[in-house]
């Protein structure tokens, strides 16, 4: 089934009570609907979520390698090889091979990308608020929270 067909799975009254009552099928639901969203919005302003996770883990912990990027943001190195191209290539991260291990490359934020880092970060707030509208600022942190601790259960 493509996440297109879930849209709607969870306000059917056709879907079976027990469907509804699923935590992880919901779980599934909201994030397809979530990403959806916020990968449209992003595209509106001719960017990734992956371009966002680079530009943030970049302007929060400074330069590094790209395997401490893939680490860090969770994108698996050979598509990191590819977001970090569009990126250079956008002006927003300069790589540069390091000084003392030439195999590796470091990648630094730009003005250009901190810039662009402003705005994305504008944006990205913009679609959780249109994400999350049914919920109240309690209710978000509280989301928030659980999905933490969930996610933190299953990392380990």
């Amino acid at each position: 089934m493509s996440t297109g067909d879930m849209r709607h799975l969870g306000d059917d009254p056709a879907t079976p009570a027990r469907l509804r009552q699923i935590p992880s099928r919901l779980l599934s639901i909201a994030a397809a609907q979530a990403d959806r969203s916020v990968s449209a919005g992003l595209a509106a302003a001719d960017a990734h979520k992956w371009h966002y996770a680079v530009l943030a883990a970049l302007d929060d912990s400074g330069q590094a390698s790209q395997a401490t990027l893939s680490r860090r943001t969770g994108i698996y190195r050979s598509d990191l090889v590819s977001v970090i191209n569009e990126l250079a290539g956008r002006g927003l991260v300069r790589r540069e091979n390091d000084l003392s291990d030439r195999r590796r490359n470091i990648i630094t934020l730009t003005a250009e990308g901190r810039e662009q880092l402003s705005r994305l970060d504008h944006l990205v707030s913009a679609l959780q608020d249109d994400v999350l509208a049914p919920l109240s600022p309690a209710e978000r942190e509280q989301l928030v929270g659980l999905l933490t601790r969930l996610v933190q259960h299953h990392a380990t």
